[in-house]
């Protein structure tokens, strides 16, 4: 059995108000007000304090001298969007996950935006949780110190493509992406076709594109058409840029949708402008979301289990309050639903 590591303050020193200080060359005093936001502090004062915090990782202890018990019953989780609907069923996971236990969740969304993560996982850390459930692997390199640096459990859910700070629990989104590619190509498809949001802000959704595009070329294929929209997704986003992708590049035998609800937005479009699927254009989704499975028309796609996620997330700190030395990987898997359209 791997030998665990002690708790932060055995481990490594952690960065202390006068070590922040000292960096930006001010008080102790002034850096305490900074971080409480509290009395007036020059702009230039302020600037030095904070570029000290990020270069040291500095978490200030919101519980310093309270009467809180050092074994906090708070669970942070960080999660990158409500909006989208694979992260409430996460979040029941991790509920389900937390029955009976005596902690209790507290639930921050970044809207896709690392710098905002780098916040939240900051003023979350200050409360000195027991801890920290978040979503994926791509953080800042201040995020990324920071939760290393604080020596309690850390677990990146929804992908385990990268290495993870402490543990990660998910699926591989590049080898979904090339699963779906390999899916199509033996269903007999040629011309393909790929309907995305979000840019690169959305990391795992251009890891499964990334997958896709490796699938296909493998297979001796390429990607005809691309449409892709800004923003995050929705059932509106996929009908339109199926629309555009359509109009500009007719001919596509099947369009793989980065998430259900743009393939969803896709046949929309395929019913409103008389276009026969999967006889005229083939649709694959991702996520084996309600919606697609329960259409007339039963949606093709990709299931990822994500209550299992959330509540192996869970399972995993609980199981061993102390890291370990070393990492852990849990890999929750997928299935292909080959639905009917494509």
């Amino acid at each position: 059995m791997a030998k665990q590591r002690q708790r932060l303050s055995d481990r490594k020193s952690k960065v202390t108000v006068s070590d922040v200080a000292r960096l930006a060359q001010v008080s102790d005093s002034t850096v305490s007000r900074t971080m409480r936001n509290h009395g007036l502090i020059a702009d230039a004062t302020r600037e030095k304090v904070m570029g000290a915090v990020r270069a040291l990782g500095y978490v200030p202890n919101r519980i310093a001298g309270s009467l809180a018990s050092l074994d906090s019953r708070i669970v942070g989780v960080v999660i990158p969007s409500l909006s989208n609907i694979v992260f409430p069923e996460i979040l029941q996971g991790i509920n389900a996950g937390l029955v009976g236990t005596n902690r209790q969740s507290v639930i921050s969304v970044t809207d896709y935006d690392l710098d905002k993560e780098e916040d939240v996982v900051r003023n979350l850390l200050a409360w000195q949780p027991a801890a920290v459930l978040i979503a994926g692997s791509t953080h800042t390199d201040v995020t990324r110190r920071m939760l290393d640096q604080s020596g309690i459990r850390i677990v990146e859910f929804m992908e385990i493509d990268h290495p993870p700070i402490d543990a990660a629990v998910g699926m591989s989104h590049v080898a979904a992406g090339v699963a779906t590619a390999r899916h199509l190509i033996a269903r007999g498809y040629r011309r393909f076709g790929y309907v995305g949001y979000g840019g690169t802000a959305d990391v795992r959704a251009l890891m499964r594109y990334e997958g896709l595009c490796s699938g296909l070329a493998q297979g001796g294929f390429r990607l005809d058409a691309k449409a892709v929209s800004d923003g995050q997704t929705s059932v509106g986003k996929g009908k339109a840029q199926t629309a555009v992708l359509c109009s500009q590049t007719p001919g596509v035998d099947v369009v793989a949708y980065s998430s259900d609800d743009m393939a969803v937005g896709g046949l929309f479009h395929c019913l409103g402008a008389g276009i026969r699927v999967p006889e005229d254009l083939a649709l694959f989704g991702f996520n084996g979301l309600d919606i697609g499975r329960e259409l007339p028309q039963p949606l093709s796609t990709i299931r990822s289990n994500r209550f299992v996620i959330g509540q192996r997330a869970v399972e995993v700190f609980l199981n061993t309050p102390v890291r370990p030395d070393t990492p852990t990987i849990i890999d929750t898997g997928f299935e292909i639903f080959e639905g009917a359209t494509a």
